[in-house]
Parts: C-alpha cells; structure tokens; sequence
C-alpha cells in the first residue's frame, strides 16, 4: 500500500481515524467470543453442567448473535450505520453488567444472549461502515483493522482470564464482599463483567464518527454525504465522481426489500456469501477459540497453564492479522484463501493425528501447542482476515444491509452448531475424529471462493456491483 500515493487524494489520517474508531466494535466482538473460553470450567463446575448444558452455555450467546445480525441491516438502513453501533455498543454494555452479577444460570444464559445480540450487529455494521468510507485502493486494509481489532480483543480476553485466575488465589479482599465474589471466589464473574469498561468507551466514541455518505446518499441527503465525502476526499473532482458512481449505483436497484433479492444474479451473490459464512464456521476456529483451554487440558496441562497457552494462541492471531493488514490489497482476497485454506487442512491433519497416536507415541503437548499455533496463522491470515472484507464489498448499495443480514445469519448459525456440538463432537468423535471432519470442512469452502467469488481487490463498491449483472 503506498500511502504518499493514498494521501495525495484522501485524507488518510482522517479516514484511518474513522476506520479504526468503528473496528473498535470488533474489540468487543472479539473479547465477548473469547471470553467464555476461560469459564467453562469454573462455571460447569459450580452449575454442575451436563456435556450438552456446557455447550448451550457456550452457544447461548450465539442464539443473541443470530437475532443480531436478523436485525442488523434493517436497523442500519433504517436509522444508519452510526446510531447501529451505538445501539450494538449498549447490548454490550449490559450484557457485561449483567453477568458479573448473575444469580442464577438462567440469568446469566439470558445475559450472555443480550451480549451477542450486540455481536451479531457489530458483525455486519462496523465492517460494513468501513467499507462505505474507504478508498478503493485501501479498503481492504481498512476493513481488515477491524478483524485485527477482533483478535486483538480475543488476546484480551485471553489476557484478563489469565491474569484474574491467578489473582484470584490471592487473600480474599475485606470489607467488600461484592468484588471478592467478582475477582476472587467466583472470578468468572469478574472475566465476564471486565467487558464492560471498553463497551463504555466504545459507546462514548461511536459519537465522534460522522455517518457513511452511502447510506447519507440512499436517503436523499446528498448536502450532508458532500460534507462527509468532502473531509475524505482532498479535491471536489474526486467527490463529484464519487457521487457520480454511488448515483448510478443507486439509480440501476430497486429499494433494499426482500423482493429485490429474488433478481436471479442478486439471490446468487446472497446465496455465496452465505455459503462461505457458514462453512467458514466448520474448519475449526471456533472450536478452538471457545474450547482451547478445555481440548489444552485434555492433553494433561494444568488449568493455568491451558489459559496461558491459549493466551499464546491469541498473540499468533493478532501478530498475524497485522500482517494480512499489510499484504490483503496486493496479495488479493482469494490468494490468501489458497493459501491458508491448505495450511488449514494440513495443521488439522496433524492436531487430528496428534491425538491419535497420544496414547501410543506420547508426543509432549507442546508439539500439540505448536499445531494449533501453525493452524491460528493459517486461519488469520486467510478466512478470518477475507471473509468480512468480502461481505462488506461484494453487495450492491441498495441491498447490501439486508444482503450482509442474511450472511451474517448464515454466519452466526454455522458458529451456534459449532459451539453447540464441540462438547459432543469431542466425546462421540473423540478429538482425533473431530479435527478430522473440520479439515474435510475447509474442502468445499475452497472450491466455492475458486469458481464463484470474484477477486474484488483494487476495484470499487460499484465496479464489483457490476460482476453480478
């Protein structure tokens, strides 16, 4: 990305700001996914859970993200792109609250639903935001931060679960009976509610961004999508083509209702996006990220020393997103597939063979540590950084908040299944047979971005509208 060549005819620093405020969203995203991972046990133990409650525990949330993402792109071309976070960021706020102070496993299921509520709307909003402000040139870079800003929150996430389990052996906290049942004799209720303080950040600086001129432009105020374009963009040629484009766009679709979907090329680009939404659930990443330390104890490693392994996983993941920051628009989206789909498949192989020969071989478990670190770079660098960039950009304007909706919610039931039947898949397919059906998973996800998915790198939201006419 030449950045000299980028400012000369944008604001970079502005539109960087502006970016990297809304993938803020996907630090909250990212903390409240990864989280759960460091309560399984501690909450299992003290509701005494079956297999199947420990995975409704787990997948509740996920039941929020579907209902999130279900009324994600109404909301946003309702009351815009803005006010959507804003509301996604108070899901959060509560969400939090509310679970460090859970009585009961009900209450706490009931919360874990808000916060993904607040997911599910923050998956398709903030990449979507970023992606109607950004230069062509530089949009996938830019929607990237906000990936880069998940993982980011997985490792903290990671970090405060690691950290307030060891605090909590410390001597209790007199005279406060609250925050020694929060950070010490219950600490999962302090790993839960820790959420809150970037949720209220977040809230607070959603405000400071202005609203995207796409959808300023759908509704027919195009005086105030100058002015956003006009900070953007340094020269009036440069805004006038840019509204040019986004009125041709525009003029060529019909309004954003389910009936427009049923145009054949525009059911086909829905259908896609959902296909590859939902089977990028079924390589495994999800499994890894909610039940890392629980498979880590399995191997034999102590519960401190599973939640400092994950928290390695964690820095692999963010040390790689940076890097698909930096390489996503010259590499080019369905490259970085080919590549780490294969890397994928082959990590899987050997995490699925390690437990197979575990009582056999006995390899120490840091070959396993090794595995799943070799796994998370292949999957940060190519899914995980592809797939929100792709659905942010590859819809017309008029449809894409409905469009992302329904592959947000394709997204988010393949993520429910998942983290619904890892616990059973471990125990009827045992590890070696679950790993082994994710990396058979990751076969159909590569033929579909081969045949079906344009290359969308370098072009414009316009320019690619015109790939499924």
């Amino acid at each position: 990305m030449d950045i000299k060549m980028i400012n000369k005819e944008v604001n970079f620093a502005y539109l960087s700001f502006l970016s990297i405020v809304a993938a803020l969203g996907g630090f909250l995203f990212g903390y409240d996914t990864a989280v759960i991972s460091g309560t399984i046990s501690m909450v299992t133990k003290q509701f005494d859970l079956s297999p199947v409650m420990q995975g409704w525990y787990v997948s509740s949330a996920l039941i929020g993200s579907i209902l999130g993402v279900s009324i994600a792109g109404w909301f946003s071309d309702l009351i815009g792109r803005k006010k959507s976070m804003g509301l996604s960021a108070l899901f959060f706020l509560i969400s939090a609250t509310g679970c460090a102070l859970a009585t009961t496993m009900d209450i706490l299921v009931v919360y874990r639903i808000l916060g993904g509520i607040g997911i599910g709307m923050i998956s398709i909003i903030s990449p979507m935001y970023i992606s109607e402000i950004a230069h062509e040139k530089i949009r996938g870079s830019l929607v990237t931060l906000y990936q880069l800003a998940i993982t980011l929150g997985f490792l903290g996430a990671y970090l405060v679960n690691f950290k307030l389990l060891d605090h909590s052996t410390s001597a209790p906290l007199k005279g406060n009976h609250l925050m020694d049942l929060v950070f010490i004799k219950e600490v999962w209720r302090g790993m839960l509610g820790m959420e809150a303080i970037p949720a209220a950040i977040f809230l607070i600086i959603v405000f400071l961004l202005p609203e995207s001129p796409r959808w300023l432009f759908m509704k027919n105020k195009e005086n105030k999508a100058v002015k956003v374009l006009s900070d953007i963009f340094r020269s009036k040629e440069r805004v006038m083509i840019q509204l040019k484009d986004m009125q041709q766009a525009l003029s060529k679709q019909q309004l954003s209702t389910w009936e427009t979907l049923k145009t054949p090329a525009l059911f086909k680009a829905v259908l896609i996006g959902a296909a590859i939404a939902i089977l990028g659930q079924f390589m495994g990443v999800n499994a890894v990220l909610y039940y890392g330390p629980s498979i880590f104890e399995q191997s034999g490693l102590s519960g401190g020393d599973a939640l400092f392994y994950q928290v390695l996983v964690g820095g692999v993941n963010v040390l790689t997103t940076i890097l698909a920051f930096y390489i996503i628009d010259k590499v080019g989206r369905k490259k970085l597939v080919y590549f780490g789909v294969t890397g994928m498949i082959v990590t899987l192989l050997l995490i699925s063979g390690y437990f197979y020969t575990e009582n056999t071989l006995s390899f120490p478990s840091h070959f396993l540590l090794i595995f799943f670190l070799a796994y998370i770079f292949f999957t940060a660098i190519s899914i995980s950084a592809v797939i929100f960039v792709l659905l942010s950009e590859m819809y017309p304007t008029k449809i894409r908040g409905i469009a992302m909706s329904i592959s947000g919610f394709s997204l988010w039931v393949g993520t429910f299944i998942v983290g619904q039947l890892t616990p059973w898949l471990l125990e009827t397919l045992s590890p070696e047979g679950t790993f082994l059906l994710f990396a058979i998973m990751c076969l159909p996800y590569m033929y579909i971005i081969w045949k079906l998915v344009p290359e969308t790198t370098g072009k414009t939201l316009e320019e690619i509208e015109e790939f499924w006419k």
